[in-house]
């Protein structure tokens, strides 16, 4: 049994069908977005999943990775506002947020972030000196990124960070540094050093201000002991006291015959004919001595007799 022409036609017919139905099943995996567009013109946007389009009338355009990707930023030379050349290095990261302004709105949306983020690293590094440079890398991650995402806003991409990863100066420039640096820390060594020798100086100056005054008031008290032990002395001679006059004689001979004694280059100490009647002072001091103990002995006992006996209980 053959087959008609109208049976050949619907064999024909369900198989461009089955064609079509598997053409128009698009699978977009996770992470990425494909754009739709029918006769040239975008339509919309596939998300991860299964979708179906019209492949008559429509095809995928562009499939957009919307995952956070990272571009590497090569090596350029840097002339900074104080006239010092750096090589200087990044990388940069984004991430597509609108497939459609990612396809549509720039071609080749690396090239372009590429290019956009070293231009700018050229504009704010070379308005800085080379010390901010150096010094500020933080601030300068910082200003790329506000600069380059707002920037690169119209493109449906968000700028997540920029980094800078090496500045390096030329070898001439790093050695100028290092002696800088190190005439820097020799000079905090100085001054640290002088404070210190200005601080014992001061403390120095202290120690002998304040010895001096103790020694001063030391012998401003001896001249008062001394000047009040004259005083006592010329009121008793004023009284009629001659053993007094002894006494303080005999006082000042015995101080003076004892620094003489401690001299360490005397070996032998020739006595005076005085000594004797120093000797004889000394005696009559002590006489003096025993009978003011005797009268004071008497005068207790006096009173001990004259005290009244205690009557103790159950005694008539």
């Amino acid at each position: 049994m053959g087959f008609s022409g109208f049976d050949i036609a619907i064999v024909v017919l369900v198989f461009l069908v089955i064609i079509l139905l598997f053409k128009g099943i698009k699978t977009v995996p996770q992470g990425y977005n494909y754009t739709v567009e029918r006769f040239g013109r975008y339509t919309k946007s596939l998300t991860p999943g299964l979708n179906i389009i019209n492949p008559i009338f429509e095809r995928v355009g562009a499939k957009m990775n919307m995952m956070e990707q990272v571009l590497d930023v090569p090596t350029q030379e840097i002339i900074t506002r104080d006239n010092a050349i750096v090589a200087v290095d990044g990388v940069a990261f984004y991430q597509v947020l609108n497939a459609a302004q990612a396809a549509y709105q720039v071609a080749g949306l690396e090239n372009a972030i590429l290019n956009l983020t070293m231009t700018n690293i050229r504009t704010v590094m070379g308005s800085m000196d080379l010390d901010e440079l150096l010094s500020n890398r933080d601030a300068i991650n910082e200003r790329l990124l506000r600069v380059v995402d707002e920037a690169a806003h119209p493109w449906g991409i968000k700028i997540t960070r920029v980094e800078i990863k090496d500045i390096n100066p030329p070898a001439n420039l790093i050695e100028s540094m290092g002696r800088q640096m190190m005439a820097e820390r020799n000079k905090r060594a100085q001054i640290l050093d002088a404070e210190g020798l200005k601080q014992s100086q001061i403390l120095e100056a202290e120690g002998r201000k304040e010895a001096a005054f103790r020694d001063a008031e030391a012998r401003e008290r001896s001249a008062e002991a001394e000047a009040r032990a004259t005083q006592v002395v010329s009121e008793a001679i004023a009284k009629g006291d001659v053993q007094a006059l002894n006494y303080f004689v005999a006082l000042k001979y015995t101080e003076a015959l004892t620094r003489i004694g401690s001299a360490t280059n005397s070996k032998v100490v020739l006595m005076p004919m005085e000594a004797s009647s120093l000797i004889g002072t000394l005696g009559g001091i002590g006489e003096i001595a025993r009978e003011v103990f005797r009268s004071e002995g008497t005068a207790g006992a006096a009173r001990q007799t004259a005290r009244p006996p205690v009557v103790r209980p159950g005694e008539n």
